[in-house]
């Protein structure tokens, strides 16, 4: 709108805290913006319901009116979803069921509404935002690169309930509008311009001018769907659609998430008996997804994220970063280099001993940026400029304005010691050097170090790209204004960062240790290797712990347990034949041998070929074992769960953790514990920590005193105290 527009607009037809204002044009356009008061993004509430139906109201009363445009008053968000805190505070199902019926009846308002309504999409329209839109009669969105749709809600443990189930099948087609509804996946611009979930896509500064046009159109011609959702749609093609879906899904999930098996009931039901029906059923649906277990875990981890995102980790301020350095080529410091550059949009300066390991890592982050180019995702254009921001050298060159230096190095401390001796040598004072460590203390690391308070651990998880979680680890000695920068670093990066202790295996890996341990003995017990890994992922874990093993490296993987057996006690030794298996040359994935051989299908390790996997039976002779089924698999899964618990609440107790909250974050993102089950410790208080303590003692005399549980645990029992409010 230009400002001769604005100035003769017809405005202010609200209160003035209202979400919403409402402007007229000269040229009869009506324009609804929606803006929260005091909030950085726009969230939609119940109480808001009201308020846009009066707009609306307002508006038929405006003679000549051609249409309305909606559009949002923030900078980079149209409306990011549904105030999840909404769901939190109903207390039945009953209650969240009308809340669904309340945006339902709020959207049926813009989609019956007599003149055209457009949505002029810009930022994040995600959810109730989506849906808001999907009611609209034509919706246009920048081509911004922050604009993102779609609905997410399945993330949640819900489904979109205000018409999301039923508008959008009808509009893209039920199999495509399934892929969304089910994923959670968001869109960009062009994705969404090519499904047909928005009907044009233009540059942001002519977003509004465009829309304006759509509503003087009146109509938009759409291109009929394609055959293949036509059919898919059909009579004939829904029942074979349906058990398709429902088949991959039963398989994804495994019967612990309830919510895409009614998505999909939902929508068949939309589409066989028709649009009341649907939504009436979706409405209901809500409702009893919004009051189940799994909904409310995964609501509160969104809750815990939401909050750390919030958090600096320190009582200071953090340092400007502007350049990061990083040592080491191989696959964690390509990975490091590679979320920095992409994610954080910062310059790159890459060290390895060689051109080899420095060409490994340009080739990671190049062949990550071409399967999106590929993929339609990015622009080459685009992969070029990410591609300038990333430099590598042999010597120190280019460190002195690096603002931070990440090591990931080997596991060696001698090497890391050597590695912050050169670093301060060849930075300014003020550079922070940072240990991508799994297993070695920092105050040892930062021994060395004529400037400790500038030393910290930032443990990462491989494959960076796509696990979420960093570890920050301040020693003793490390300055609150290290730890702030650590964790600003982690949040560009795009991960979740949790502070936790400097002590052996931290706080993910000393969890993991005894749970992987415990799959070793039920195999040394003759548990076949496919039968403990299925009882996991049974259990909800993503992979099996001893797939787990052979995806991250026997070798890297048992390299921690000797520290924690010496720090910590004999409840952290291995079986003994993990040193047979590494004698005879098994690493896992990485090498081809392990619990499992792999066969390459095509491509290579750094361009991310795809290798099958199935059990290597001659492990079996190499361990003298003849396996054989014996135990249950939830009697497996109990033992391996049990000990993880257990170390979880040590780890609280001993300070190495600084909430439950931070446990549960960190299992989550860290090592795939069951989301749909919160965390340890909202496992624990589900269970009861009086029954976890008494599953415990049951164990420990049949299988040792590594079961025995700990003193907190104890008392909590005692006690019958919760972890959570």
């Amino acid at each position: 709108m230009t400002q001769a527009e604005k100035d003769t607009a017809v405005s202010a037809m609200q209160p003035e805290q209202s979400v919403f204002s409402f402007s007229v044009r000269d040229d009869k356009v009506g324009i609804i913006t929606i803006d929260v008061p005091d909030e950085k993004v726009n969230t939609l509430k119940a109480e808001f319901v009201e308020q846009f139906l009066m707009m609306f109201e307002k508006a038929q009363q405006v003679s000549g009116l051609k249409g309305l445009v909606i559009i949002s008053g923030k900078p980079d968000t149209f409306i990011a979803g549904a105030d999840i805190s909404m769901i939190a505070g109903c207390q039945t199902q009953e209650e969240a069921t009308e809340l669904a019926e309340k945006g339902q009846k709020l959207f049926a308002q813009i989609a019956n509404y007599p003149l055209p309504v457009v949505a002029a999409i810009h930022g994040v329209c995600l959810g109730g935002g989506l849906e808001l839109a999907l009611a609209c009669h034509v919706r246009i969105c920048s081509l911004d690169e922050k604009t993102r749709l779609g609905l997410p809600e399945v993330q949640l443990g819900l489904l979109p309930g205000s018409g999301g189930t039923q508008r959008l099948p009808r509009l893209i087609g039920v199999s495509a509008a399934l892929d969304i509804i089910l994923t959670g996946h968001q869109l960009k611009a062009k994705q969404a311009q090519r499904l047909g979930v928005v009907d044009d896509a233009v540059p942001l500064d002519i977003l509004l001018d465009v829309a304006v046009q759509y509503v003087k159109k009146g109509t938009v011609k759409r291109k009929p769907l394609a055959w293949s959702q036509r059919m898919l749609a059909s009579p004939l093609g829904r029942p074979l659609l349906f058990q398709m879906v429902h088949k991959k899904t039963r398989e994804k999930t495994r019967g612990h998430y309830p919510a895409p098996e009614k998505i999909i009931n939902v929508i068949r039901t939309g589409l066989e008996k028709g649009a009341k029906k649907g939504f009436q059923l979706e409405a209901k649906v809500f409702g009893e997804l919004a009051m189940s277990q799994e909904s409310e875990a995964l609501r509160s981890l969104f809750f815990a994220s939401t909050t750390l995102k919030n958090e600096t980790g320190s009582s200071e301020q953090p340092a400007e970063i502007k350049y990061v350095g990083v040592l080491g080529g191989g696959l964690m410091g390509g990975g490091i280099a590679n979320v920095t550059m992409t994610r954080g949009n910062l310059p790159v300066r890459i060290k390895d001993i060689n051109e080899k390991g420095i060409n490994q890592a340009l080739k990671y982050t190049w062949d990550i940026l071409s399967k999106r180019v590929k993929q339609r995702r990015l622009k080459s254009s685009e992969r070029s400029h990410q591609m300038s921001l990333l430099t590598g050298t042999i010597d120190y060159s280019g460190f002195k304005q690096a603002d931070i230096v990440v090591e990931a190095v080997f596991e060696d401390l001698v090497l890391k010691r050597k590695m912050v001796s050169e670093i301060e040598v060849h930075t300014k004072p003020e550079t922070i050097f940072a240990s991508n460590t799994s297993s070695l203390p920092i105050h040892k690391i930062a021994e060395v170090a004529t400037r400790p308070e500038r030393v910290i651990g930032l443990h990462y998880f491989s494959p960076v790209d796509k696990m979420p979680l960093v570890e920050v680890i301040p020693h003793e000695g490390t300055s609150e204004k290290t730890i702030a920068t650590a964790v600003a670093l982690a949040k560009k990066q795009g991960k979740t960062a949790i502070v936790v202790g400097d002590k052996a295996g931290f706080y993910v890996n000393r969890i993991l240790t005894p749970y992987i341990n415990e799959a070793g003995y039920c195999l040394e017990e003759g548990e076949p290797i496919e039968h403990i890994d299925n009882a996991l992922m049974n259990f909800g874990f993503p992979i099996g712990p001893i797939n787990l093993l052979d995806e991250v490296g026997i070798d890297v993987g048992t390299k921690i347990i000797p520290i924690l057996v010496e720090q910590l006690g004999s409840r952290f030794a291995a079986p003994e034949f993990l040193e047979a298996i590494l004698k005879d040359d098994r690493k896992g994935k990485k090498n081809g041998r392990g619990f499992y051989s792999y066969t390459n299908k095509k491509g290579s390790f750094w361009s991310f070929g795809k290798k099958t996997k199935e059990v290597d039976a001659s492990i079996y002779s190499l361990l003298k074992i003849k396996p054989a089924v014996k135990m249950l698999p939830a009697d497996i899964a109990q033992r391996c769960v049990m000990l993880m618990l257990n170390e979880a609440v040590r780890c609280l107790d001993e300070g190495i953790i600084r909430s439950p909250r931070d446990g549960d974050i960190g299992a989550v993102f860290g090592i795939g514990f069951p989301p749909f089950l919160g965390g340890p410790f909202r496992y624990i208080d589900k269970l009861g920590s009086d029954k976890v303590v008494e599953i415990l003692r049951r164990l420990e005399p049949q299988y040792g005193e590594r079961f025995a549980p700990c003193e907190r645990l104890v008392q909590m029992a005692e006690q019958k105290k919760k972890f959570h409010a």
